[in-house]
């Protein structure tokens, strides 16, 4: 974490867009439109091949959405979720291959006796219900804490038969921010599994004694934005710091990004967390956020609606209330814009098959794309 790492910062602001109202930005001319609206703290969207939308709610609802103007189908069947805090449903995906298997992978934050684990499972859309419900990922039991916060958690499949997914450092009074830099726990960490929940045998810890082996990497504070790109085989991920310091990291296999050890940010309270922004044999972010955006939710856009932002990174912000427009060139960041600020709170972004770009706003509860206005 090095004094040369990159600060984002504000540099073009184009923000309180209307729905149907023309935004001017650098490189393209859009539109705001609604797709879903009253959605109840909605986390995740995704698109399915037919063109309706699944939605998840943290308060536990998967939602089945198609916008020719039907109400919201809530689909029956989903796990019970701890539905506390930060917790709750969380992120759903498609399996790359779904058009041929049907699987949509969800994750969320399981209820135990003592507390709740960040969990993954999958099934398949079956009318108004989740069928052949399988358990892909769930942490050993006594790993379960009673903290509300830092969950995660992404999924992003590589295109190769494996899915990586996200999980918080769980940080709070009953479970230590610094399980982060511990390979026995599974906190803090961004973890690799095939897609039918086995370890891949080259994954870096395999061989470690006392290790998780579906860790990939390590040393995160709360990731919620994790895209793979297939064209450069790296897998981008966003993470909120403390009172500054979100960054913006390349994860790569068996990599420590430094959390809570090394980072560029604070305590909420003001109080110093470490004096250390860079320690030998860590990562540094590729770019930090100081103030934060509370990152959320990271899109990759290669769809070819909006042809100068190929190979962009779209950032949400929770806090910062802003979509961020990355441009980079290869593993630099080259510039930035802001394309919208102070719509809301950005949870997810994402780029389907249609070339839009889409935007969850868990408040006001709503999914809006944007759409080119050329």
């Amino acid at each position: 974490m090095k004094s040369g790492i990159p600060v984002l910062c504000s540099l073009l602001v184009f923000c309180h867009a209307s729905p149907g109202e023309t935004v001017t930005s650098e490189a393209h001319r859009f539109r705001v439109e609604p797709v879903a609206e009253n959605l109840d703290h909605p986390w995740a969207v995704e698109k399915l091949p037919d063109g309706r939308f699944l939605v998840t709610e943290r308060q536990g609802n998967l939602l089945l959405i198609d916008r020719a103007g039907a109400p919201p189908q809530n689909i029956a069947g989903v796990p019970p979720v701890f539905a506390r805090g930060q917790g709750g449903l969380l992120d759903v995906e498609l399996h790359p291959d779904y058009a041929e298997n049907g699987w949509i992978y969800l994750t969320f934050s399981k209820p135990t006796g003592k507390g709740a684990l960040t969990s993954v499972v999958r099934a398949k859309l079956d009318g108004g219900k989740l069928a052949d419900l399988e358990t892909i990922f769930e942490p050993p039991a006594d790993q379960a804490t009673e903290a509300v916060v830092h969950f995660g958690s992404r999924i992003a499949f590589d295109g190769r038969g494996n899915f990586f997914f996200s999980i918080g450092d769980r940080g709070g009074p009953t479970n230590p921010r610094n399980l982060a830099q511990s390979l026995s726990s599974v906190t803090g960490k961004i973890h690799r599994l095939r897609d039918d929940g086995a370890v891949p045998p080259d994954n870096p810890f395999v061989a470690t004694p006392g290790a998780m082996p579906s860790i990939w990497a390590y040393g995160v504070r709360n990731p919620q934005g994790l895209v793979y790109d297939t064209a450069s085989a790296r897998l981008w991920e966003t993470e909120h710091g403390p009172r500054g310091g979100d960054e913006l990291n390349i994860i790569r296999k068996g990599a420590n990004y430094g959390w809570p050890v090394a980072t560029f940010g604070i305590n909420y309270s003001g109080t110093t967390i470490t004096d250390k922004t860079s320690l030998p044999g860590m990562e540094d972010p590729v770019a930090q956020w100081t103030p934060v955006i509370a990152a959320s939710g990271l899109a990759l856009y290669r769809g070819d609606k909006f042809p100068r932002w190929q190979g962009n990174l779209f950032a949400g912000g929770l806090a910062g209330q802003r979509l961020v427009r990355i441009e980079l060139s290869g593993a630099i960041v080259a510039a930035q814009e802001i394309l919208l600020k102070d719509t809301g709170r950005i949870r997810d972004v994402r780029v389907f098959d249609d070339g839009f770009l889409y935007v969850v706003y868990d408040e006001p509860g709503k999914v809006v794309r944007l759409v080119p206005a050329e």
